[in-house]
């Protein structure tokens, strides 16, 4: 019980704070409080990835990555209007009907907040289900046009306000589980890893610009760390009865590990095995071309990293109200803890090979 509160509490500390992709050092001071107490160094590199590292204290130690984007989708300020209203575009994919009504944080010189105006059905014009473009949209303040040109001009960010609510079958909903939910149970799981148990160095990168780039953040990241063997997380389509059932996983029944040209085969069965060993739930996708996260970029860094994509359910993505399940992210706490304690893989990724004279990672 102890482990599932202290989970969900660092979950919803870390889900709550600010970091829409390209403003994520809004709140980096908080974010290294939270988080950096179970490692032995921090840094933040050029482009905003945190780098949080575990040391196993062995010498030519492998270097074990674990990937969890930390930035979020948003909102930035396009233009500032009369009577209070601010023009908006969107940060990152955002669903427009969940826009209308929505309670906004304005986050500029001063932080304050706002709603997306809605018009009433009465008024409206066109077809009925139509929705506007997010360039037509305008958020109300309250405020006149000159607090908001001081205090929120052009490319201010915007985020949805947040909210955490606890439902019935130990669900959890609320802004910014993806992709920060396991960013939370991936730092939870590598601090609860005692150090003799550790087969490498470990490297947990919450990188930047992941919802805004297809290479993401982490191929620097990754560049400069030139790990042996790699783990991306990320959250994943849950079903509902409207999804697709080949492209969603079950919500309430482990992680979810992706079959996919962008990862590493063996690394990937590697995996599979160690969730068997260790009886951790799991099911598998099929994520054919790539998964979606940053696994296809990681994977061709340098002279190429094995990496495997492991997922986290989540329904309601790219919304301010996603919904988790709490045990979903014990398990995947667990098997990221399992992941860099385990001797066999270290064993069978964590050498070197001399290639082209230059010592790189081992790749496929």
């Amino acid at each position: 019980m102890k482990i599932r509160e202290e989970l969900k509490n660092k979950i919803i500390s870390l889900c709550s704070m600010t970091s829409v992709s390209g403003f994520e050092g809004i709140c980096e001071d908080d974010l290294v409080v939270l988080i950096g107490g179970g490692f032995d160094e921090h840094y933040k590199d050029r482009v905003g990835n945190h780098v949080f590292v575990k040391r196993c204290g062995k010498a030519n130690a492998p270097r074990i990555l674990v990937d969890a984007h930390y930035d979020e989708i948003g909102m930035m300020v396009t233009e500032v209007c009369d009577g209070g209203f601010l023009k908006f575009t969107n940060i990152g994919g955002i669903d427009r009907a969940i826009l209308a009504a929505s309670d906004v944080v304005i986050h500029g010189s001063e932080t304050f907040d706002g709603v997306i105006a809605s018009t009433p059905p009465h008024l409206r014009q066109g077809e009925e289900g139509d929705l506007p473009e997010i360039k037509d949209m305008i958020i109300d303040t309250g405020m006149d046009k000159e607090y908001l040109l001081k205090t929120a001009p052009v490319g201010t960010p915007v985020t949805f306000r947040k909210r955490y609510t606890e439902l019935l079958g130990g669900q959890i909903s609320g802004a910014s589980f993806d992709n920060k939910a396991c960013a939370a149970a991936a730092a939870y799981g590598i601090e609860r890893a005692e150090r003799e148990r550790l087969a490498g160095d470990v490297y947990l990168v919450l990188s930047a610009y992941e919802e805004t780039s297809h290479m993401g953040g982490i191929s620097p990241a990754a560049f400069d760390i030139e790990p042996h063997y790699a783990m991306v997380v990320d959250v994943n389509l849950a079903d509902c009865p409207a999804a697709p059932k080949r492209e969603t996983v079950t919500l309430g029944e482990g992680v979810s590990i992706s079959k996919s040209a962008a990862t590493d085969k063996r690394l990937t069965e590697a995996t599979e095995r160690l969730c068997k060993d260790k009886d951790i739930a799991f099911s598998i996708i099929a994520a054919a071309s790539s998964t979606g996260t940053n696994a296809a970029s990681l994977n061709i860094i340098r002279a190429g990293v094995p990496v495997v994509d492991v997922g986290l359910p989540l329904k309601n993505m790219h919304t301010y109200n996603e919904v988790i399940s709490l045990d979903d992210a014990l398990t995947l706490r667990r098997l990221i803890e399992e992941f860099v304690c385990s001797r066999e893989l270290a064993e069978e990724f964590g050498r070197t090979v001399e290639l082209f004279d230059e010592e790189v990672s081992y790749g496929k």
